[in-house]
């Protein structure tokens, strides 16, 4: 059976109490706010219920609520946010490891604030932490190959700090530390993956629920898990037991939208083959 399309989701969001929502191709565009799907996270909101955003965006949630903030998406749109961020400082300091060799921007290191750790070189490190590319505009992930190489050869282990891929930027689709990863993984590296699709990122959006809804228990056939990516937002849904709404015009834009509304036939290709298909799709939240 085919995956309806909507062109309005008041319907559909309202059969849940819970919304967990991608943040970047879902809320924003990579530069500004999508207002349609920011009014209809508020007007859920207002008829009760409560919206957790769940980003693998790598800084800490106090940080990403203010580059939100800057690209105008109101919070009257959502409750709480959880971030990969958050996730990487849980995993740094449960790792019992001290010297960090950091591949990602200089503002990602917020998240070793607080932390128990120094900032080493290549040889040095007994930890690596991948927020980003070092310059996602201008390397690709396989330049970093080489070193992961090394790195692997050691044993060192490996935190990501986002695991998405790829993410669009406006217009351009720019890689992430998700593909760095990846080749840690095809090199016989270890990494621990924090956020999306994993479990620790949505135990935290759990308890973020609970505390929007003032300490209430959530019912997992009462969420909705809101998101553009097979690969994290679909497979995170169907492993913890979430329903999900699959937003066509995001990451997968090519495969699935021609003249700016889904193609059925790009749409079923995409999601072929997935044990459980998601409750609907849109072009884009609203």
């Amino acid at each position: 059976m085919s995956v309806p399309v909507l062109t309005e989701a008041g319907a559909l969001l309202a059969r849940y109490d819970v919304l967990i929502s991608d943040v970047w191709g879902v809320v924003h565009d990579g530069v500004w706010a999508l207002q349609p799907a920011c009014d209809a996270l508020t007007r859920f909101r207002e008829a009760g219920g409560a919206v957790v955003l769940l980003s693998n965006a790598p800084g800490p949630s106090q940080q990403v609520a203010g580059v939100l903030d800057k690209k105008r998406v109101p919070r009257q749109a959502w409750d709480r946010l959880v971030t990969s961020g958050d996730v990487t400082k849980a995993l740094i300091a449960g790792s019992h490891h001290h010297k960090v060799f950091h591949i990602g921007w200089h503002d990602d290191r917020s998240i070793f604030e607080g932390a128990d750790i120094v900032l080493v070189g290549e040889e040095e490190a007994d930890l690596v932490v991948a927020t980003e590319l070092n310059d996602y505009r201008t390397e690709t992930p396989e330049q970093y190959r080489p070193q992961l190489a090394r790195f692997a050869a050691r044993g060192v282990p490996f935190i990501c700090g986002n695991p998405d891929l790829v993410v669009h930027v406006g217009e351009d689709l720019l890689p992430c530390a998700g593909a760095l990863a990846a080749i840690y993984e095809e090199l016989g590296g270890q990494v621990a993956w924090a956020g999306k699709p994993h479990r620790p990122a949505y135990d935290l959006a759990l308890e973020a629920a609970r505390a929007a809804r003032g300490g209430r228990t959530v019912d997992p056939a009462k969420v909705l898990v809101i998101g553009d990516a097979v690969r994290t937002d679909l497979a995170g849904a169907r492993m913890m037991g979430f329903d999900s709404l699959f937003i066509a015009g995001g990451i997968h834009r090519e495969e699935t939208m021609s003249g700016g509304v889904v193609n059925p036939a790009g749409l079923a290709k995409v999601l072929a083959g997935l044990p459980i298909q998601p409750k609907a799709a849109m072009g884009a939240l609203g």
